[in-house]
């Protein structure tokens, strides 16, 4: 009974430390006066906010278009989720009325499967001929009705090269994250699909595979590692990586470098089995009561200012031609960044025998995925590691300023040298 109190009180603690400092609004469709309101649904830490002097996307839009439209003013509402199954239960429990979501590709083929999703005027989106032809017609949306590009990437492996041995990273194998010698520094992803994903590139086994047997297989080897993983995470890898309170973790491309601003020690490799290849779109719901203003967000989105601002800001490698061939980027991110995002994206997955990317389930397999997914969670190889996670949380809530201030002078100092 202890343990089980112990860990509400953790579990407690870390609501309150990683939501306190969230700044979201809360979405409603209900107009105020005669201004409209756009509800923008995204990821975490996934545009470029205006902070450290970065280009404010949201604050920008709304200036711009009620300049252009001063008797119909807008008002956007930004919110934020951490995982496509978060955002996918809030759209079909109708929790929330939303316009424009960036949805993963496998979650947008569930959507658009499902009719959940608005076909897009684009008369109102002419900035798409910026978009690389090969994100044009993708699987997810083959006759391009429903979705735009916002970013791509490929999963990898963060770790502190002052924590981890050089030995253990020369063969850039996800077995890393199996490494016995650093136990409690293992950050794993905190939803199923990436978490499985790990396990299943490792093991050779493919990621969409329907066949039950593989998904306990790559159950059983999360259960393994279990032991030895000191939390699962998703935006709180940021804090844990950044402050040195965990030495290694799988998380996406353009995350790494946004964190490695803030920890020069932070290195990056693509594991050499195989490891995902995303891309996300900007869609709107069904349902939405601004289609044509979302369309009109989208259209801001691309074009080449707000684009590249967005995308160094983030991180994430663009889709947007406009973005990936000016100069200006190029210079900023640095050569190691666009190698990361730009060339080695590209052949990473030659030794992997499947498709590297996510496709959709059918609900019951989706259901048998969640439920191993609970069963690992719920396992109690965890325990002894309670201790050490409440250590690690009141750790990262004492380093969470350290790492904005870092980060903040980092930030303004590279915004100031390219206003210069």
């Amino acid at each position: 009974m202890k343990k089980f109190l112990l860990l509400f009180l953790i579990l407690l603690c870390a609501f309150c430390l990683f939501s306190c400092g969230e700044d979201e609004k809360t979405d409603t469709s209900t107009p105020v006066g005669n201004v409209r309101v756009l509800n923008v649904y995204n990821w975490g830490e996934y545009i470029s906010d205006g902070s450290e002097g970065t280009f404010d996307v949201i604050a920008e839009f709304e200036a711009w278009y009620n300049e252009e439209h001063p008797s119909t003013p807008i008002e956007v509402r930004y919110s934020t989720y951490a995982t496509c199954e978060d955002m996918y239960a809030k759209i079909t429990s109708g929790a929330g009325s939303y316009d424009i979501i960036i949805p993963s590709d496998y979650m947008i083929d569930k959507m658009v499967a499902e009719g959940l999703l608005e076909e897009l005027n684009f008369d109102l989106i002419p900035n798409f001929s910026n978009i690389d032809s090969k994100f044009v017609n993708p699987y997810y949306d083959t006759e391009n009705k429903f979705t735009v590009a916002y970013s791509y990437g490929v999963v990898g492996i963060i770790y502190n090269d002052t924590m981890v041995d050089e030995e253990d990273v020369a063969e850039k194998s996800w077995g890393l994250m199996w490494n016995e010698k650093y136990r409690g520094k293992i950050l794993q992803f905190n939803n199923p699909r990436d978490g499985f994903a790990t396990a299943q590139y490792y093991l050779g086994l493919d990621v969409n595979s329907t066949d039950r047997a593989t998904w306990e297989q790559a159950l059983d080897k999360l259960i393994e590692q279990k032991e030895i993983v000191q939390g699962y995470v998703s935006d709180e890898i940021f804090n844990k990586m950044t402050t040195g309170s965990a030495a290694i973790g799988a998380y996406y491309a353009g995350d790494y470098i946004t964190m490695s601003a803030g920890n020069d020690a932070l290195q990056f490799y693509y594991p050499t089995e195989g490891t995902n290849y995303f891309v996300d779109a900007m869609c709107i719901p069904k349902g939405s009561k601004n289609v044509d203003l979302a369309c009109e967000f989208i259209n801001y989105m691309l074009s080449p200012e707000v684009a590249i601002a967005n995308a160094e800001y983030i991180g994430y490698a663009s889709p947007n031609t406009a973005v990936f061939t000016d100069e200006g980027y190029i210079e900023d991110m640095g050569e190691d960044a666009m190698d990361i995002l730009y060339g080695q994206s590209d052949t990473i997955n030659a030794n992997y025998a499947y498709d590297p990317c996510y496709h959709r389930f059918s609900d019951e397999d989706q259901a048998f995925i969640n439920g191993l997914w609970e069963d690992l969670k719920t396992e109690s190889a965890i325990e002894p590691w309670i201790h050490v996670t409440a250590a690690v949380l009141v750790a990262s809530a004492l380093g969470f300023g350290i790492y904005r201030e870092i980060l903040t002078r980092k930030r303004s100092a590279h915004y100031r040298k390219k206003k210069q």
